[in-house]
Formats: structure tokens, C-alpha cells, sequence
């Protein structure tokens, strides 16, 4: 699934007249970047959802004429992260399934990002898979961290004046036990089974070889354009 239905109010102005995955680096759209991603992967059937200027995404989709790629309007309220997927459920396959953030942007290492989460996803062990990147190869404000991680790769949240060493990388592959008794058609965040994935200790984190953009306001979008038209890549860990 790709996450499309933000309001990207960060970007603003760039997302006054448009939605955020449509907001074009490196010559094609970061949804683009997305679908192409999953794409290469092997992903063979993808659901977007879609709300604020759902049309823009609509036409966006028809463009691509790939008729394994649905689109999941949420027109009356978005229904946010966590509703989103829960909405989308039956048309993803009914066991695990990658979940990428329609704004999210990365370069692979050596090996797809996707396929490493898919190579690495235990589901006798883990409920959900977290793309990670280190704090330490983010351009930008990273605040406190979002995760830290132990030597098996298991997740914990920071404790109060903790600083963690790792943010989310918006990619990740998730279980679909994890939505249940999660409310129907009503917005939540994926926090929720997140935090629901840790108190059963079945969170589990794996670190990006690659290059990773962090995209929140416009001037890391411009910064993303000119590391890509030059060339440069922060160095990977």
C-alpha cells in the first residue's frame, strides 16, 4: 500500500494546489518514485489512498494504465495512517504486506530496501518491520529519534530525555493481525498497532544501506533535487 491521502501542510506553498506525492523530484513524481519502487520489487498489486486533491491522484494513477494498482478514495475525511490500511485490508492479500509512504524517498543500496524487509520479515517473531535510517545521515530537523533498537533488531520508543539513534524511514512491512479490533472507517494513527506490536515485543527495526531524503518542508525538497542533479549521495553506514 502507499500512503497518499496526507495534507502535506509541512510543504506549504508546494502542496497549496497539489498533494505531496505529487510533488516532482529528480524528474518524476515522489509517488512515482514509490510505485516504481514496489514495482521493481516484484509487488504485483498495490492499493494508494487519496484525499486531499484525490482527483490529482486519480489522474496521476490512469497515467500510469496499470490496472493492478487501485485507488482508495477517502473524499468525506482522511482516515489517516492507520484507518487507511485498516480500509485497505481486503485487497492486500490477507497475510503480510509492505506499507510505503507516499512522500518517502530513498536509494537502494546494494539490495532493494524492499526485498531486505521481505528477506528479513519473521512472522512467527514479528508483527511489523520498520525501515530504519540513523539520525546521523539526516540533513534536517530529526528531533529526538523515533526508535531504539537492540543487537536482535527488536524496537523500544525512547524514554523521557532519551534520545534514540534511529528515525522511521517510511517503509515497512506489516501483519494484518495487527489492525484487528482496530475501529472500521475511522481515522488512527499507525501508532496504534505500533504501539500495540511493541507491547507484545514483536516491533522489529532493520537499518537502510542506502541513501535516504527526509522530505518535510521545501527546502529539503530542493536540497534532495540538487544532491540528485549533482550527484552527490551521503555516504551509507
Amino acid at each position: 500500500m502507499v500512503l497518499a491521502a496526507g495534507l502535506g501542510t509541512r510543504m506549504r506553498p508546494l502542496t497549496e494546489g497539489r498533494p505531496k506525492p505529487l510533488l516532482p523530484l529528480g524528474g518524476r513524481s515522489l509517488l512515482d518514485h514509490a510505485l516504481d519502487r514496489l514495482e521493481a520489487a516484484g509487488v504485483e498489486r498495490v492499493v494508494v489512498n487519496a484525499h486531499w486533491f484525490a482527483d490529482q491522484i486519480a489522474a496521476a494513477l490512469a497515467a500510469r494504465g496499470d490496472p493492478c494498482i487501485l485507488l482508495q478514495r477517502e473524499d468525506e475525511r482522511p482516515l489517516e495512517t492507520g484507518g487507511g490500511v485498516r480500509r485497505a485490508l481486503p485487497h492486500l492479500g490477507g497475510g503480510p504486506f509492505a506499507v510505503v509512504n507516499g512522500d518517502a524517498f530513498w536509494l537502494d543500496g546494494p539490495t532493494s530496501a524492499l526485498r531486505r524487509l521481505a528477506a528479513a520479515f519473521d512472522p512467527a517473531a514479528m508483527d511489523a518491520l520498520l525501515l530504519l535510517v540513523r539520525t546521523t545521515q539526516v540533513e534536517g530537523e530529526v528531533g529526538r529519534g523515533d526508535f531504539l533498537m537492540d543487537p536482535f533488531g527488536k524496537l523500544r520508543r525512547p524514554r523521557e530525555r532519551e534520545v534514540a539513534p534511529y528515525l522511521f524511514g517510511g517503509v515497512q512491512i506489516l501483519s494484518p493481525g495487527l489492525f484487528r479490533n482496530t475501529p472500521a472507517d475511522e481515522p488512527f494513527s499507525l501508532n496504534l498497532v505500533y504501539d500495540k506490536a511493541l507491547a507484545a515485543g514483536r516491533l522489529y527495526g532493520l537499518v537502510h544501506d542506502g541513501v535516504w531524503f527526509h522530505l518535510s518542508r521545501p527546502r529539503d525538497l530542493a536540497q534532495a533535487e540538487e544532491a540528485l542533479r549533482t550527484g552527490f549521495e551521503r555516504k551509507a553506514f
